[in-house]
């Protein structure tokens, strides 16, 4: 047996952006050809798709895991990385997709529908793609970008045109097994239905669908019995349908109480005081059923119900029942406005936007929020210096740095860019090109000569034979000496004068 499965929890993981590669071209005699790392890959990402064949979401029932392929590493002689290929996960039409806490992200009816439920991380870029004027060879690559995780709930809604709703045993899949093709179970025991049934009838030139929901008790909306699970079923119905019992053996039951109480769930549940109802009494072929039927029916056309007398065995009254049906579905279709197309929205930025925004926490803390910085931050190689410091400079041109110091914020003081915390010191300066994977404004001084003091040193020491030097005489008149002449020893005036004494 089928099961029938219309709610499952997906664990989704859209696949990783592969990260940028660092390559320098060496050929013979040219030991510095300049960068070639290639780009990463974008991640796979996750799309549903409403197809025709699916019924039921039993396959994400047994295989809730889902991810999607990563995106592949650059490499050196300018070669990206492959972008992941993208999962397409089919769905049955009336498929609802929602958050774990209820929100909705998207409504799936239609065949073709579809809806890109988790993104692919980006592809870092490789070393070639960030050399500049002033990085002519960057000694650093981007690292891609993680793709989406998050846990969706799908929820399964039945999009037919007539909705059955009855007590169990009332005869509704006996019903639409004879209007349809459908073959529910049937069988002389309640319950028997434990899933939706969807059958497509043909009453002349109209064709619509019928529904047979699970049988309802009382408390069915708050979780007793199997009704609260099928009520969404019902939701799209343009008709519905009371099926009662002419034939309840039940002598506490019948069929007023069973529509009063049938209805009371209905309200319960919301959503559906709207919608036509009809009345169907079912299994006037037992002889107490025609006399109960005959019974009941004026109360219910009191009410101001349709009421139609059938019988699913002998096909009595079927007829008259399935052009009833076709006609309230056909009149429910004109009454509803016209589908308008979709439209395309376009939001352009505002002039005053600067894509992030800084707030102060409780903590003292300085949180930058914006989805192009959270991005810079998830790219950033933090364990080379350049990488950081390239980061910095790209803060700065976004105006984050000026906005910090608009804020309050002082050196040294703890900032938060999405998932990174670190004490904030100002850019210092422009950036000056160095060993690769380095950046001089982030070294901490040591106290010792860096190497190029050392060499600097060095060249001022070193003296020419043919250059001239200025020499002060004691007297402070400048005079100069040739580097071959010997060296002149100058006396201190101190000496001079006690030497006259």
């Amino acid at each position: 047996m089928t099961t029938f499965v219309d709610r499952v929890v997906l664990h989704l993981q859209a696949g990783d952006g592969g990260h940028g590669c660092v390559s320098v071209r060496r050929e013979k005699f040219k030991p510095l050809g300049g960068p070639d790392g290639g780009d990463g890959g974008h991640g796979g990402g996750i799309t549903l798709v409403v197809d025709p064949q699916q019924h039921t979401l039993l396959d994400f029932h047994f295989h809730p895991h889902v991810k999607a392929p990563n995106g592949g590493g650059g490499a050196g002689a300018n070669r990206d990385g492959a972008n992941g290929k993208d999962l397409i996960l089919p769905v049955p039409d009336g498929t609802v997709v929602q958050t774990l806490d209820g929100q909705v992200l998207a409504d799936l009816i239609g065949a073709g529908t579809s809806f890109e439920v988790a993104r692919g991380g980006r592809g870092g870029r490789g070393n070639a793609s960030l050399a500049n004027t002033r990085r002519k060879v960057p000694g650093f690559a981007e690292l891609g970008e993680p793709g989406d995780r998050m846990d969706v709930v799908l929820e399964l809604k039945s999009v037919a045109d007539v909705g059955l709703v009855g007590f169990p045993s009332a005869g509704k899949s006996s019903l639409i097994s004879v209007m349809s093709a459908a073959r529910p179970k049937i069988a002389d025991y309640p319950f028997t239905t434990l899933v939706p049934n969807l059958g497509v009838v043909q009453a002349g030139e109209h064709t619509f669908t019928v529904a047979d929901v699970p049988g309802l008790i009382p408390g069915a909306a708050t979780g007793k019995g199997l009704g609260m699970r099928f009520l969404r079923h019902i939701e799209r119905t343009s008709v519905l349908v009371h099926v009662l019992d002419a034939a309840a053996p039940e002598i506490e039951r019948d069929p007023l109480a069973d529509l009063d109480a049938i209805e009371a769930e209905l309200e319960a549940y919301g959503g559906l005081a709207d919608r036509p109802r009809l009345v169907v009494l079912n299994k006037i072929d037992i002889p107490d059923g025609r006399d109960l039927a005959e019974m009941v029916r004026p109360d219910l056309e009191a009410r101001g119900y349709r009421v139609f007398e059938v019988s699913a065995v002998t096909r009595e009254g079927l007829s008259e029942l399935m052009y009833a049906l076709a006609a309230a579905v056909e009149e429910h279709r004109l009454a509803r406005p016209a589908p308008e197309p979709t439209r395309l929205v376009l939001r352009p930025k505002a002039v005053d936007d600067s894509g992030f925004t800084i707030e102060q926490d409780d903590d003292g803390v300085y949180v930058v929020r914006g989805a192009r910085v959270e991005r810079w931050i998830r790219q950033t190689n933090f364990d080379n210096d350049e990488a950081v410091g390239y980061l910095a400079d790209r803060l700065e041109r976004l105006g984050v740095e000026a906005e910090l110091a608009k804020k309050g914020a002082r050196q040294g003081d703890p900032v938060r860019i999405g998932e990174r915390e670190f004490d904030w010191q100002p850019n210092a300066g422009a950036y000056v090109s160095g060993p690769r994977g380095t950046d001089a404004r982030l070294e901490e001084p040591t106290g010792r000569a860096t190497a190029a003091q050392r060499l600097a040193a060095r060249k001022a020491r070193r003296v020419r034979p043919d250059e001239e030097l200025l020499h002060m005489s004691a007297d402070g008149s400048l005079t100069t000496m040739a580097n071959a002449a010997r060296p002149v020893l100058v006396s201190d005036p101190d000496d001079e004068d006690d030497a006259g004494e």
